[in-house]
């Protein structure tokens, strides 16, 4: 069967009779764990505990487990779900493998079976397993690739879920708003549900936004990267302990800043070799996320790859550090702060 669309599986599950096998994986995880509950509610009601429900992790039960509970009968009823979350065929060993293919080619008809990935993200170009996996789905039942929406589609849904909770939301905020969160619908939903509480009914206003929404990790670091290479101490300083505050992660903050500095460096390399800003795009992996590039374009322009290449080095310097020094982990990145803040201001004064 070919790969369904997320309209498509919604229309399936509001018309037609489902198939006995789907399986949900992709970017989207919000929206993974949402349509395996529509899934299961289409087979088995509303009732939680439900005879005809049996759910399984995937990373602590054998095939056999949830093989039993997909060929048993359903109680007093049609059909029955069987939902198996993050099923990993990469870690599975051989004779796992081989058992979970048989029963992929046999699910009985009184069987939904539901394997969905709330969780595990993989890259099935890159994965011979998965591949695997996804041909053998496709034979017997349905794969639905949950990817994550344009801006413009959520800003759109920002503007109606304020509505429907006696609010008004600009397209100018709901941009601001995105920006702020990034793409990630399930952390969307949850600011807005704080906006709305915050504002009671009527417009959302910037200075709402500004209270209410706490920005994502790579939207703070982006800030700071960019306050970094503009030589803007304060601002530098006050982000940095902002992500303190959020109490994010030492190492996932260097990576993510690390990123930022890679993305203006290639950006920088390519323009001054002729060609496009863009041209990273086609050598490494930027797919959907292009805008990194425009954003490096603009916040990289008047940089030299010199600076940007010292830049790296304390960088992968400090990585090294926080994965092997006693040092505390602020004080490292307070080190690092000011030294990239050093390399930025000598710039500017060439």
């Amino acid at each position: 069967m070919p790969e369904l669309t997320e309209a498509e599986l919604k229309k399936e599950i509001e018309r037609s009779p489902l198939n006995s096998l789907y399986f949900l994986y992709g970017e989207e995880k919000y929206l993974i764990s949402f349509y395996a509950e529509k899934l299961r509610k289409k087979v088995v009601g509303d009732h939680p505990l439900d005879f005809n429900l049996q759910r399984f992790s995937g990373d602590d039960c054998s095939v056999d487990q949830f093989a039993a509970a997909v060929e048993a009968l359903p109680v007093m009823a049609q059909r029955k779900c069987v939902a198996v979350s993050d099923l990993n065929v990469e870690t599975m060993p051989p004779r796992e493998l081989s058992k979970l293919y048989e029963l992929l080619e046999s699910i009985p008809e009184s069987t939904v079976l539901v394997i969905f990935q709330p969780s595990l993200t993989f890259d099935a170009k890159k994965s011979a397993a998965w591949k695997k996996f996804l041909a053998a789905v496709k034979k017997s039942g349905s794969c639905v690739l949950m990817k994550q929406r344009e801006n413009a589609e959520l800003e759109r849904m920002l503007c109606a879920c304020a509505e429907k909770r006696s609010c008004s939301l600009s397209r100018q905020n709901a941009a601001r708003i995105v920006s702020l969160c990034g793409r990630d619908l399930q952390t969307l939903l949850r600011e807005m549900e704080k906006l709305c509480a915050y504002t009671g009914e009527g417009e959302i206003s910037r200075e709402a936004i500004g209270a209410v929404v706490v920005p994502n990790m790579e939207t703070t670091v982006f800030l700071l990267s960019k306050a970094l290479v503009s030589a803007e101490y304060e601002r530098a300083y006050g982000l940095l302990d902002q992500l303190f505050r959020q109490r994010e992660e030492p190492v996932a903050v260097l990576a993510v800043l690390a990123s930022a500095y890679v993305d203006m460096y290639r950006v920088r390399a390519a323009v001054q070799s002729g060609m496009s800003a863009m041209e990273p795009a086609k050598h490494f992996s930027y797919r959907g996320r292009e805008f990194r590039l425009k954003n490096a374009e603009r916040d990289g322009k008047r940089l030299s790859t010199q600076m940007l290449r010292q830049s790296l080095d304390l960088l992968l310097e400090t990585d090294l550090c926080l994965k092997g020094s006693r040092t505390d982990d602020r004080i490292l990145l307070e080190e690092l702060i000011a030294k990239l803040l050093m390399i930025a201001e000598k710039e500017r004064m060439n």
